[in-house]
């Protein structure tokens, strides 16, 4: 197992796990996690329905808290910090993009992309919004709401709105899973693209095997574990 380098790690589990409370008992959902993710690597998480992966991509986010373990995140200590604290370092380091778009539907896709922005007081939020939208392909529909886009439009615009803070981090769950095969391609090519130019970490979750070898690495999860950790035999750097 390739590990990145300890020195520029970006990402630190260390004995992660994460059991959830039901009537019948414990549900053991993530077992003994280790795993290290280097500055600007590129990796996937793949694995059947129920391994784990979609958990374990929101515990690296802060969007679930671990029940055991050490979770270092961009530098911090994600198990010791409280609610309000994992939604600053969100907001300051994380960009996600769901396979649900999860667009505001009374805001058009410029309100959208520049609500990051405007959550942290920076100013220019229209701007740097209206400018990524651009870089998407979307000058034309700025001022349109999410229901009059199109599936693909709609995902870059969740894509436009989760670079705009400028993250060091980048998530994807199932980014392409709602749109079909070319415009799932041309989603990817700006995922990798805009990530690549933002120098980004990038941790995507898919079920799609030939996404996964665009990434420089590729962590395949079984059983709430870690099966193997690789290099993509056919990865290109984002």
């Amino acid at each position: 197992m390739k590990q990145a380098d300890e020195t520029k790690l970006m990402i630190k589990l260390d004995k992660v796990c994460l059991t959830l409370r039901s009537r019948a008992g414990d549900v053991p959902i993530l077992r003994d996690i280790d795993l290290s993710i280097g500055d600007a690597e590129t990796v996937a998480i793949v694995g059947p329905s129920g391994s784990g992966k979609t958990s374990l991509l929101m515990i690296m986010a802060g969007l679930e808290r671990a029940t055991s373990g050490k979770v270092l995140v961009a530098g911090q200590d994600f198990m010791q910090l409280s609610e309000d604290q994992l939604a600053l370092a969100r907001g300051g380091a994380i960009g996600i993009v769901f396979q649900s778009f999860h667009l505001v539907p009374t805001m058009t896709a410029l309100e959208n992309v520049a609500l990051p922005l405007e959550f942290q007081g920076k100013p220019n939020a229209f701007e740097a919004a209206a400018a990524l939208l651009s870089e998407v392909g979307l000058d034309a529909r700025q001022q349109h709401f999410p229901a009059q886009l199109s599936g693909g439009e709609q995902q870059r615009v969740a894509l436009a709105r989760a670079l705009v803070p400028k993250p060091r981090l980048l998530f994807a769950d199932e980014p392409t899973g709602n749109l079909d095969g070319a415009t799932g391609r041309q989603v990817v090519e700006l995922l990798f693209g805009l990530g690549a130019r933002r120098q980004a970490t990038l941790i995507l979750v898919t079920h799609d095997e030939s996404l996964a070898k665009r990434c420089q690495r590729i962590v395949r999860m079984a059983d709430g574990r870690i099966a193997s950790d690789s290099r993509a035999t056919t990865g290109v750097p984002a």
